[in-house]
């Protein structure tokens, strides 16, 4: 088995030799980078499902709030904006967060009845117009300075390394306020409200300008690594390349690349390393015991919804960490770029492919199936330009079969969930 699990990672990392070599090892580097992202938003679902069974289809809302960690942790902020708007903002956030803890207090404090409930009403409805009354004076101030480049409150100016850390506390800290209302959902209800939430943290996402400029995107989000255009212009770095007889441009390029890849395999390295360590552990064996009959682990004592939770928390949490990893790595926030189909079916068949309940399976589903996502579509494109050849120019079967090729992704990944549904179930490396 263990031979076998070598073989397939072997494979994946001869079909990166093989577009290193025929493609461009820029390619590469760039397919291996964000196959090594991947392979930790999988680790993320598979800790969800693989140990809890949990059926979470919100991963696009917990990436995407890790891509806002990089934002507010490592941007600079915009003093005009804070002194124009930050004050009264910040106090009608301070308010709304009041508003609800006092609405939760009188809840549970007042005698059931009628009184309670128009209590709590009346509370929640006078502490939003006054939030809204403090709230929109100050947006509007803090989004009309220099919208067309700021346009926001900015970020603290941190090392971008520590959003990583705070993209994994934005998801946990969302993951527990929805676990404490969802995880008492059947499953099929937990993966409607999840997903359902996690459009939600979309929407904000892309409208609340003052937090991240919304669909103006966020540029300029400090890098981890070296700019390519400093190492072009530094003496040692030039005189290297010569001696490897490499381009500058390339050389530079290649190495932000390779720095990142050690980077993103420091942090792969560690969560792996966690996750084998919490599975092989008693915990570990308990969740998988309530993942596989909940009634007889409830009837032991087990208490089912704070251990759901827990792992819904750390799985959200892996997930924040790699959407701020990859926010990094691109440089930009861009809300729109949070598809379901990227961040959450996407990673669903990596798990599914490489093997639920298994941490190297869902790394190695992470790896294959990026990969695939990349390279399908130019592979597709070659395969019609040969099909194609005979066919005469302008042609209309000719320019439908051509235009079919964009389609390839989406028919390699439906073909390839099928076949591993219908003939290994388990996936590639499946559950000890």
């Amino acid at each position: 088995m263990m031979n076998r699990n070598v073989v397939y990672f072997a494979v994946f990392f001869a079909m990166l030799v093989f577009v290193g070599m025929f493609q461009s090892w820029t390619v590469a580097f760039s397919i291996f980078n964000l196959c090594l992202i991947s392979a930790i938003m999988a680790l993320g679902v598979n800790i969800q499902w693989g140990y809890a069974g949990l059926f979470s289809v919100g991963t696009t809302g917990f990436v995407a709030l890790g891509g806002v960690a990089a934002v507010v942790t490592s941007m600079p902020p915009v003093q005009e904006a804070w002194t124009t708007g930050g004050a009264r903002l910040l106090t009608a956030l301070v308010f709304a967060g009041a508003t609800i803890v006092i609405s939760v207090l009188l809840w549970k404090r007042m005698a059931k009845g009628r009184i309670r409930g128009l209590v709590v009403a009346a509370t929640l409805i006078i502490g939003f117009f006054i939030f809204r009354y403090l709230f929109d004076p100050a947006v509007a101030e803090i989004e009309s300075v220099n919208p067309a480049a700021e346009g926001y409150l900015g970020g603290l100016g941190l090392h971008i390394i520590f959003s990583w850390i705070v993209g994994g506390l934005f998801a946990a800290g969302a993951a527990w306020m929805i676990g404490k209302v969802a995880l008492g959902l059947r499953s099929d209800y937990l993966a409607i409200a999840t997903l359902g939430i996690s459009e939600i943290i979309i929407a904000v996402i892309k409208n609340e300008d003052w937090l991240t400029r919304g669909v103006k995107n966020v540029n300029g989000i400090p890098r981890p690594v070296a700019y390519e255009v400093d190492l072009q212009q530094t003496a040692d770095f030039v005189r290297a390349a010569d001696w490897l007889g490499i381009d500058t441009v390339l050389a530079s390029s290649l190495y932000v690349k390779f720095s990142y890849g050690i980077l993103f395999l420091i942090v792969l390295g560690l969560i792996i390393w966690l996750s084998e360590l919490s599975l092989k552990s008693p915990w570990g064996r308990m969740m998988r015991a309530i993942r596989d009959n909940e009634e007889a682990a409830a009837a032991m004592g087990k208490d089912v919804t704070k251990r759901h939770l827990q792992v819904f928390v750390i799985g959200s949490a892996v997930c924040g960490i790699a959407g701020a990893m990859l926010t990094s790595l691109d440089g930009l926030l861009t809300p729109a770029s949070y598809q379901p189909l990227r961040f959450t079916f996407l990673i669903w068949v990596m798990v599914i492919v490489g093997g639920s309940g298994n941490n190297w399976g869902a790394v190695l589903g992470g790896f294959i199936i990026w990969f695939l996502w990349i390279e399908v579509e130019p592979l597709g494109l070659w395969i019609m330009e040969w099909v194609t050849s005979g066919l005469e120019e302008g042609s209309d079967l000719k320019d439908h079969l051509m235009d079919s090729a964009a389609h390839m992704r989406l028919v390699t990944m439906g073909a390839i969930l099928l076949l591993v549904l219908r003939f290994n179930p388990k996936g590639l490396i499946p559950e000890k």
